[in-house]
């Protein structure tokens, strides 16, 4: 993603800069190009080999792009809502669950930031064995340093930051495409057929492999509406939707190979023994230590540049939900610079917060993914479930009627595939989400308070019970060890 976009982030009064096609899909490209897809051989290699793989990717890139068509659908449909991700379930579902939704959306973001400082210390780890896995006191105290350092840069105004940034999409590119040229060189077929079906030791079932690799899936597709997020801003509103498009085809590609090519220069077993990123671990082996190095580097510009850009994106979801009063007026306000400081300041403290709170987790990094996943699935259901419901109820299709039934059955299938991931994640994370979503209705108060508004509906107040009554049992668990970090 391009940070150039919070630059077009002003006042409602002011003119704003407007983006086009190519701009949009760098968004979408960068913010799904971060952290997740280094750590992609290892992870894989740990759950199932090749065939698996295949399925795995079959079943996310297909529900992904299902859902992709849903946002570009809506997009065209609903242009009014330029609120990005949460707006739908707000107009779909009501006041409460459109706060969940984008609660949940910028939670998520957070502690997908959280994941980008895990993953830099644990690459500089494997040169600096003062930061370990990534979760040592020494690797919070840097992390610590570069998040305030960051906020600060942010506060200052986003041309520099855009400036940065603009370098970091290209930059980033470069070491995955040559890691992929190199595995592609040094490929060979017999060793991919041998751990085709997983190799000696694999001892899970089909199911199982695959269920075991569903969460990263979503965690690399995260960012895929990074142009409807900044919807506000395109050119022409039917950008929104082919940018999302056009950046889903080409990270899907590399994902892909990613994930399946290294299983034609290692053993499943070696892959899944490496050391986050294991993208690095995996060159290395190929060519040699200056392998590791060309990859940690190319990780620490990408991950770095992921970082800044999420770190807009969640700014930019607290200032447009209070914006639209789903979230507490505070988070609209703007410094001189124009950017939302009050959003970015709580943003940079619960990152804060979950960073220091790594250093009693095993492995910090696939907690932080796996969270991550699970929290923003929520959006992502309502989303798909928003599509489903103009669909059925013929809403907008007054103009283009013959597409109706099409997205409804696209958008079934979007939901189906995100009920599916949260059942995949497993009801830890589904717990864990709930610790989150039920502290954080605090802010729901806030703003309801502040409007006079009715608190909840009757259906409002179940789902909030629901929330409140996984929220004690997750808690319980952890106190128990019954879920463990």
């Amino acid at each position: 993603m391009t940070t150039s976009t919070m630059e077009s982030a002003p006042a409602a009064s002011q003119p704003t800069q407007k983006l086009a096609l190519p701009v949009l899909t760098a968004m979408v490209i960068g913010s799904m190009v971060g952290a997740g897809i280094f750590s992609l051989p290892r992870t894989f290699g740990q759950a199932t080999g090749p065939f698996g793989a295949l399925i795995a990717w079959v079943i996310a890139g297909g529900g992904m792009y299902m859902l992709a068509r849903v946002f570009q659908t809506l997009a065209a449909r609903k242009p009014e809502m330029d609120a990005g991700v949460y707006a739908y379930a707000r107009a779909g579902f009501g006041d409460y669950p459109g706060f969940l939704s984008a609660f949940g959306y910028w939670i998520g973001s957070c502690i997908g930031n959280v994941s980008y400082w895990v993953l830099i210390k644990s690459t500089l780890g494997a040169f600096f064995p003062m930061f370990g896995d990534g979760n040592t006191v020494i690797a919070i105290v840097v992390a610590s340093v570069g998040i305030w350092l960051f906020h600060f840069m942010i506060l200052r105004g986003t041309e520099q930051a855009a400036f940065i940034n603009t370098v970091v999409t290209i930059a980033k590119i470069i070491p995955i495409l040559v890691f992929i040229a190199i595995l592609l060189f040094s490929f060979k077929f017999d060793l991919f057929q041998a751990n085709f079906w997983g190799g000696p030791g694999m001892t899970a079932g089909l199911f199982e492999q695959v269920r075991a690799t569903m969460l990263v899936t979503v965690f690399v597709f995260l960012g895929i509406e990074g142009a409807s997020v900044y919807s506000r801003f395109a050119k022409k509103r039917s950008d929104v939707g082919t940018a999302t498009i056009l950046g889903f085809l080409s990270v899907t590609c590399l994902m892909v190979l990613v994930t399946l090519l290294p299983y034609g220069v290692l053993d499943r077993a070696d892959i899944a023994g490496m050391r986050q990123p294991s993208m690095a671990a995996v060159l290395e082996a190929v060519v040699g230590h200056w392998g590791a190095i060309f990859v940690s580097v190319g990780l620490l510009i990408s991950v770095l540049g992921a970082y800044l850009a999420w770190s807009l994106i969640c700014a930019e979801v607290l200032f447009t939900a209070a914006k639209t009063d789903d979230m507490p007026k505070l988070f609209a306000r703007q410094n001189e610079n124009r950017v939302p400081v009050a959003a970015l300041w709580l943003t940079n403290i619960i990152v804060q917060l979950i960073v220091i709170s790594t250093y009693w987790s095993r492995d910090a990094f696939s907690l932080m993914l796996n969270l991550t996943s699970s929290v923003s699935l929520i959006p992502y259901l309502f989303v798909a479930a928003f599509g489903v419901l103009i669909a059925r109820r013929g809403e907008t299709y007054d103009v283009r009627p013959e597409e109706r039934n099409r997205d409804l059955i696209i958008a079934a299938i979007a939901a189906v595939y995100t009920l599916f991931m949260i059942y995949a994640g497993g009801m830890k994370y589904v717990l864990l989400a709930c610790i989150l979503y039920a502290p954080g209705t605090a802010l729901y108060f806030w703003a309801r308070r502040e409007q006079n508004k009715k608190l909840f509906t009757p259906i409002e107040w179940i789902v909030f019970a629901a929330v409140i009554v996984l929220c004690v049992v997750g808690i319980h668990g952890l106190a128990t060890g019954y879920i463990t970090l």
